[in-house]
């Protein structure tokens, strides 16, 4: 069977008959079975709780379903004798399932592995797939995504934002209109099915970024150290640029680690002057020196700082963000100007950094998808001196380093969520001279009613109020989008019943969104 897997490398390769498990029915796993079923092979989708469309569909496209629970091995899975089992980003190595695979023998892809596998059903006019571009790191994965996409449409190639966006890359690979270049958002734990794969189904890209590191889902990958050489794995088989951020040391020693195509260059961004193979900025101005032909002695703009405040993308993490776009960009050959010109169009998703109301001389920001330490220290430094709300679900990160260095400077902390006590002991022990409020209403509905009042009573004229919980959501409500919402409605809700001056932004109303 081993030599039948390695022969699967094409959509033209002989996949009948292959025995396969999928494990999970979202829209990974659907698009996994959907893709499989295509392509004639025998296969089980094996979930706790199916999707009633996808479950609708599963014998429309010949493939057949296991409702139930998977806290052990199901007869039904052990009976399907798979060839091969795919499993969904959200099932964890030491998933029961996961962990009787990988003792049996029995090959574990992702669905990233499967999607190279398969990437030539449609061709770019050259004859060739699509190149891949890889983007991971602890945050701002989406948005550097998003920007390198329309980055890449902006200099005329035809480019789809895909992978842990929202958009399964099967389901990009399978676009009949086809692309040119297709990016490719990979969270830590496609990149843990990713480092398992086998070199017949190793991408390599044409460049790839980790744009930072800092613990996060530990809980999912059991040690701080897996979930670094989980994200490792972007920079593996890369042709053209691994791109890295010379403000964090981890991603440079990856590169440095990497075994990466001979010729592949290591190109480096940050916040300051940028050395001859790096991007940065200058006086204000943001600067490639990596790709321009005479790179010792000269650079290209891009753009400038001023031009991005006017776009309200001048926080230092969003230009960190938009430098290694553009060298994913120019990879690709996207000249300066039509970076310049995406730009100046483009807009942050909600719920990131997001102006949702001006009232009472007090500015509201949404930032709820700062899920993790990491994220909303970047959002702290961008809004020295807010009044914070934060806290959630920690994922086993401890926050008290984002307390000590970031804590200290607030003007007041509102604490929400399941793991409140852990946040408060950060700030006793690391800032206790920081006024601080716990919410410690039950019901859903009734937290962020609570953090309006709270903060309306300690901010006063010019202040700003930051939601940045460091934190996952699903603790108390049914996503960070669904909490950032609640956040601007109570605002609105508040400065509704005419407590003061109200001018509520909502979403997009300052460039942000």
């Amino acid at each position: 069977m081993t030599a039948r897997l390695d022969a699967l490398t094409s959509w033209h390769a002989d996949w009948r008959g292959l025995r396969v498990v999928v494990l999970g029915l979202s829209v990974t796993g659907f698009a996994a079975a959907d893709t499989l079923a295509e392509l004639g092979a025998d296969v089980l989708v094996a979930t706790e709780r199916a999707d009633e469309e996808y479950a609708r569909l599963l014998p429309v496209i010949g493939a057949r379903l296991h409702e139930g629970s998977l806290a052990e091995v199901p007869d039904a899975v052990r009976a399907h004798r798979p060839d091969v089992v795919i499993a969904s980003p959200g099932f964890p190595p030491h998933h029961p399932v996961i962990r009787w695979a990988a003792e049996d023998g029995i090959p574990l892809w992702g669905d990233i592995e499967l999607a190279w596998r398969v990437r030539d059903k449609v061709l770019r006019p050259d004859g060739r797939p699509a190149e891949w571009l890889l983007i991971t790191g602890t945050n701002g994965k989406t948005t550097t995504t998003q920007l390198t996409a329309t980055m890449l449409v902006a200099g005329g190639l035809r480019a789809a934002p895909c992978g842990n966006i929202g958009v399964p890359v099967l389901d990009a690979v399978r676009d009949p209109a086809g692309f040119d270049v297709l990016v490719v958002e990979l969270s830590s734990h496609q990149l843990w099915y990713l480092g398992r794969a086998d070199p017949a189904g190793q991408p390599s890209p044409a460049a790839s970024v980790c744009l930072n590191l800092a613990d996060d889902h530990l809980e999912w990958h059991g040690s701080a150290r897996a979930y670094r050489n989980a994200k490792a794995v972007v920079y593996r088989n890369t042709r053209i640029a691994c791109v890295y951020n010379k403000a964090d040391l981890a991603t440079r020693e990856m590169v440095e680690d990497a075994e990466v195509v001979e010729g592949c260059r290591a190109i480096g961004f940050d916040l300051g002057v940028p050395g001859p193979s790096d991007l940065g900025v200058v006086d204000g101005i943001l600067v490639d020196r990596a790709f321009h032909e005479d790179r010792r002695t000269a650079a290209w703009e891009l753009a400038t700082v001023a031009d991005l405040a006017e776009r309200d993308l001048a926080a230092p993490h969003v230009v960190a963000n938009i430098l290694a776009a553009s060298a994913l960009a120019r990879s690709q050959g996207v000249e300066p100007v039509a970076i310049r010109d995406a730009l100046m169009t483009f807009r942050l998703d909600p719920h990131r950094i997001e102006v949702v109301a001006r009232a009472a001389g007090i500015t509201w920001i949404d930032d709820s998808k700062a899920t993790n330490p990491h994220a909303a220290g970047s959002s702290l430094a961008a809004f020295p001196g807010s009044v914070w709300v934060v806290g959630g679900q920690l994922k086993g990160v401890d926050i008290s380093d984002l307390v000590a260095d970031r804590g200290t400077g607030v003007k007041a902390a509102i604490v929400i969520g399941a793991e409140r006590s852990a946040v408060v002991a950060a700030f006793a022990r690391h800032a206790p001279a920081v006024p601080l409020f716990e919410v410690i209403a039950t019901e859903t509905e009734d937290v962020m009613a609570r953090v309006v009042e709270l903060a309306v009573g300690v901010a006063a004229d010019g202040d700003v109020v930051l939601l940045a919980p460091a934190a996952a959501s699903f603790d108390q409500f049914a996503s960070y989008a669904d909490r950032g919402r609640r956040f601007a409605a109570a605002v609105h809700e508040h400065f509704g019943r005419g407590d003061g001056d109200h001018d509520t932004a909502g979403p997009h109303a300052d460039g942000r969104a």
